[in-house]
């Protein structure tokens, strides 16, 4: 079976959702040590149950990575998300950066997240994505974690040139990656090739601050000209206006704060202009090509 599908068939996108406060942005953490995070006023759980409102006047599924932090506080916010036909996943417990821990406490946060979310469903999570996409080439040791703790698939890798992660050489396409202990499909945020180099297109601060038709430019042309699904990601702190202004630089609030009322409006286009669902919907069979990550391969045998 091809790991993509023929040019025939429509093409359903992935939509993820991060599940974290609006504090728990990697930019914010030189303002916000994670002792203050109990006094500062909560908004995960009335914006993501928006969110759940939005996704089902469009009838769409989509996959939530949810923090550990926030599943162990807001339990009942992991049974809405299941209840509503939503894949539930991982973003580990503490939204700490991969880079900033060795395997031990990466570890230890994996474990602990996975805990808290298959202790509330009763059933195993299977995917997993790191705070801020920060699985970086010095740190794919963390797959092997991740396969040890009986993960199937990982989205931690954006193949990008940016200031706090990336792999710019990695493949763009959802691939097998062969390591010692076994396999795991990864999944890398979605990107368009132009001028010799990746450029992100669908989601984030990236779906905030470019115009509209340029996202739908590129999902239309990830679906069209190179039959794959886009993998699009947002927060749900993403469609809050109200929330609080912490004193971050420059750079972080102008990421954090720009263009959040055009949130809400440019998803629900999104969802209008083109197929959604959960990532085992985009990617159905995950019967995927594989490749290793030894850097004596070529650029870990990018295929795309």
């Amino acid at each position: 079976m091809s790991a993509l599908p023929p040019a025939s068939t429509p093409i359903v996108n992935a939509l993820t959702i991060d599940v974290e406060e609006y504090f728990h942005p990697n930019a914010m953490d030189a303002v916000v040590a994670p002792a203050e995070w109990e006094r500062l006023p909560h908004r995960v759980e009335d914006n993501t149950l928006r969110l759940l409102d939005v996704l089902d006047e469009h009838r769409v599924h989509a996959t939530f990575f949810v923090l550990g932090w926030v599943g162990e506080r807001w339990p009942r916010l992991i049974d809405e998300i299941a209840r509503r036909g939503h894949e539930v996943a991982s973003h580990g417990y503490a939204h700490q950066l991969v880079y900033r821990q060795d395997p031990r406490q990466f570890r230890a946060d994996v474990v602990r997240g996975k805990a808290i979310l298959e202790d509330r469903l009763g059933a195993p999570v299977f995917g997993f994505r790191a705070a801020s996409y920060s699985l970086l080439e010095s740190t794919l040791w963390a797959l092997d974690v991740l396969i040890e703790e009986g993960f199937r698939y990982d989205s931690s890798i954006f193949p990008i040139r940016h200031d706090i992660y990336g792999i710019p050489h990695f493949s763009r396409f959802a691939v097998k990656v062969q390591r010692p202990g076994g396999e795991i499909i990864e999944i890398p945020a979605s990107t368009v090739r132009f001028l010799g180099r990746n450029w992100p297109v669908a989601g984030g601060g990236y779906f905030r601050l470019l115009p509209y038709r340029l996202t739908r430019r590129a999902v239309r042309h990830l679906n069209r000209r190179e039959h794959a699904p886009a993998i699009v990601y947002l927060h749900p702190w993403e469609l809050d206006t109200q929330q609080p202004r912490l004193a971050a630089g420059a750079k972080a609030r102008f990421r954090q704060y720009t263009n959040l009322h055009r949130t809400e409006v440019r998803l629900r286009r999104l969802l209008r202009d083109f197929r959604f669902g959960r990532i085992g919907e985009a990617l159905p069979a995950f019967d995927l090509p594989a490749v290793g990550t030894d850097p004596a391969q070529p650029r870990y045998a990018a295929l795309r």
